[in-house]
């Protein structure tokens, strides 16, 4: 490692530079229509999926927050005919750029040569079973399969259907992808066959996995940690400290001491360590708990100050911000949590809970009440 000493960075310009990154600093970072998710998808990286829908699902917040006229039917379109997007696992299952897919091909190897404890009941029987099925009659869902001898759950997440896990398997193996999701109701396809491949894209090497990671990386948070690249994958971390390290050598990184962080090391890239330029306005944004920004809560804490709560599976006596709270982001702060609930049958908005964490002026409260309005309207797409 270069003995350079770090470059230090104030809070306040590691949040703006972050924001920066995040493309929270402007109303329609990815302009709009159908091409802003996929184009959004391709600059964050991922997008986590999630199941819980007392608000629309994380995915589709998590783009909506970036592109003001995005509709469901976006992401759709995306996976399922334009095919620019597919579900793999990143950090959790999550929306990726299809052109990404070759750094995933040795995480399916992986899973082809040692299936994780989850799989170990599928018989070969079952796997045969499923894929015949996809080959011979085409894509198909879980609920089509109706010939299964049902079992008893082990799990709370599993299903009585052997079928079901046999289709995760191969998806995890890549033989099988997700062609189209309707809510958390997944569509399997045979992968050479959704995206038409001739023959599949070259795998990565480990090198060059732990390159895109710190790329991803990069370019989602502008200024990154170990912690921060390598999210609930601490086994990469090794690599990626010798990416880090080399690019430092050459000058393509940069390390900074970012204020108050402690021993934590951070690293940018020059480029993204120039000057910005004050914002035109503070944009107002509701975030969901599972958006790139917050759900690396100890960064998050580092950065912002804030320290999220995430609550859904909190016994409710012994909530603070609710059920499904959503930090309310202001400019470079976080100004409150809102614990919100769409009642559909009748067509509103509830606020469960509202936590404020500064003393809310007239007009603070007054712009806070148009983003909730119109996030409102999002959640009652038709």
């Amino acid at each position: 490692m270069s003995r350079r000493s770090p470059l230090p960075v104030s809070k306040h310009d590691a949040r703006r530079i972050w924001l920066r990154a995040q493309r929270l600093d402007s109303r329609e970072p990815f302009g709009g229509g159908a091409e802003a998710t996929p184009a959004a998808v391709r600059h964050l990286g991922y997008v986590q999926i999630d199941t819980i829908n007392v608000i629309e699902r994380s995915h589709h917040h998590i783009l909506w927050t970036r592109i003001p006229s995005y509709r469901l039917e976006h992401l759709a379109q995306a996976q399922s005919v334009d095919r620019s997007v597919f579900e793999y696992w990143t950090h959790a299952l999550s929306f990726v750029p299809a052109e990404d897919y070759r750094f995933f091909l040795p995480a399916m190897r992986r899973y082809r040569l040692k299936p994780a404890n989850w799989f170990e009941k599928v018989t070969k029987a079952d796997l045969a079973k499923v894929m015949k099925l996809v080959r011979d009659g085409g894509a198909l869902s879980i609920r089509e399969i109706d010939d299964d001898v049902l079992v008893e759950k082990d799990h709370a997440w599993a299903s009585r259907k052997p079928s079901k896990r046999a289709l995760q398997l191969a998806f995890y193996t890549g033989a099988l992808t997700i062609s189209a999701r309707t809510g958390m109701l997944k569509t399997y396809e045979l992968t050479d066959r959704h995206f038409g491949w001739a023959e599949r894209p070259k795998p990565a090497t480990e090198r060059q996995v732990a390159d895109y990671m710190l790329d991803r990386a990069l370019k989602a948070q502008g200024i990154v940690s170990l912690d921060s690249v390598c999210h609930l994958v601490p086994s990469r971390k090794t690599a990626i400290r010798e990416r880090i390290e080399a690019r430092v050598r050459r000058g393509a990184l940069r390390a900074v001491a970012v204020e108050d962080a402690g021993r934590v090391e951070h690293w940018a890239a020059p480029e993204a360590l120039e000057a910005l330029a004050p914002p035109d306005e503070e944009p107002v944004h509701l975030l969901s708990p599972f958006d790139p920004l917050i759900i690396q809560r100890k960064r998050l804490a580092a950065f912002f100050g804030y320290e999220h709560r995430f609550e859904a599976y909190v016994p409710s006596d012994k909530r603070v911000l609710g059920y499904f709270a959503l930090p309310v982001l202001v400019g470079d702060r976080v100004v409150a949590a809102f614990d919100l609930k769409t009642d559909r049958r009748n067509g509103r908005l509830l606020m469960q809970k509202a936590t404020w964490l500064e003393e809310p002026s007239a007009e603070l409260k007054r712009r806070v009440d148009a983003e909730l309005g119109r996030f409102e309207r999002f959640q009652l797409q038709p």
